[in-house]
């Protein structure tokens, strides 16, 4: 039986995926360019094979392909290096179809959407991306979509909103669940009280693998609008008053983050997504439902908690 391998794996979501299909019994491949990252998070899984590979290195890329019948795709780039967004994934197909690959999932974003202009979005939403990196995701998913329908791989792709949980660092929330745990203040990215979707991050992996075995999954995207919909700083308040501390935040709006990042340039990346706070992609998963029947969704009042306590627990070790 041909495995699944999960390229770009040490992150948030590779564990996510990775714990679903260890809870299924079911063997897999990480892939990642640091031996170290993935043996630190997979090595005691013996489900588990770890690869590394160079995606300058079509060869590289191929081996790491080899045996495998469905490639979940996690790669991620540098947040202001966007534009390696198609030419890795171009990379990785052209060693998965050489390798006989049958089928691909790509794990994407609301960034190809661009400006909503209707609430909530569906997956028929028109792809007009404003901003430059909005556009290369978009170019990425076109290089997947372009040898789907050249009937050379099967692609598909599920869009997520932002996420939160359980010792995910890369979050708007992560300064949120420190200062609750920690004491101090809460670093935020604003405005914060708009309606927002984030997604548990543990109900990734069981919706991926569901998606991914479905036959008519491929040739589209997929919207999965995660724990619903819920002000910042409505979570702001709930994770404070769970720590049982008064809630003391610091919002960075739009003028700050051009501010700030005349000294840290990687904030000024945040500027021109900061319409996803000001008029935000509202994801009707609908679609999603009714292809799958059901999906895992973790409420917020049980999500935060979890968070929450784990940043607590981790601050006591």
């Amino acid at each position: 039986m041909k495995k699944i391998a999960l390229f770009g794996a040490a992150g948030a979501v590779g564990k996510s995926i990775a714990d679903a299909l260890r809870a299924r019994g079911i063997e897999y491949r990480v892939v990642g360019r640091n031996r170290g990252e993935l043996e630190k998070t997979f090595g005691g899984d013996p489900l588990a094979e770890i690869v590394t590979w160079n995606p300058d290195d079509p060869e590289s890329v191929r081996a790491a392909a080899r045996g495998v019948g469905t490639l979940i795709y996690l790669v991620g780039v540098p947040y202001d290096r966007f534009e390696l967004h198609p030419v890795l994934m171009q990379k990785t197909l052209d060693g998965a179809i050489a390798e006989g690959v049958e089928r691909l999932v790509l794990v994407g974003t609301v960034y190809p959407y661009g400006m909503p202009v209707t609430t909530p979005v569906k997956e028929t939403h028109p792809r007009t991306p404003q901003t430059y990196k909005g556009r290369m995701r978009k170019a990425q998913e076109e290089v997947l979509l372009k040898s789907h329908a050249e009937g050379k791989i099967q692609g598909t792709i599920l869009r997520l909103p932002d996420f939160y949980g359980p010792g995910v660092e890369k979050s708007f929330l992560h300064s949120l669940f420190e200062a609750a745990a920690k004491g101090g203040t809460a670093n935020m990215v604003g405005p914060i009280d708009t309606p927002h979707q984030f997604v548990y991050v543990p109900d990734v992996g069981p919706v991926v693998l569901d998606l991914a075995a479905k036959p008519e999954a491929y040739g589209r995207w997929w919207n999965f609008g995660g724990s619903g919909v819920m002000t910042q700083r409505e979570i702001a308040n709930d994770v404070f008053a769970m720590a049982g501390r008064k809630p003391k935040t610091l919002v960075a709006g739009k003028t700050m983050l051009r501010l700030v990042g005349l000294f840290q340039p990687i904030m000024r990346e945040l500027v021109e997504m900061n319409y996803l706070l000001t008029t935000p992609v509202l994801l009707d998963d609908n679609a999603l439902v009714g292809l799958l029947g059901s999906v895992r969704r973790t409420g917020y009042a049980e999500g935060l908690r979890l968070t929450l306590e784990a940043y607590q627990n981790a601050d006591e070790k």
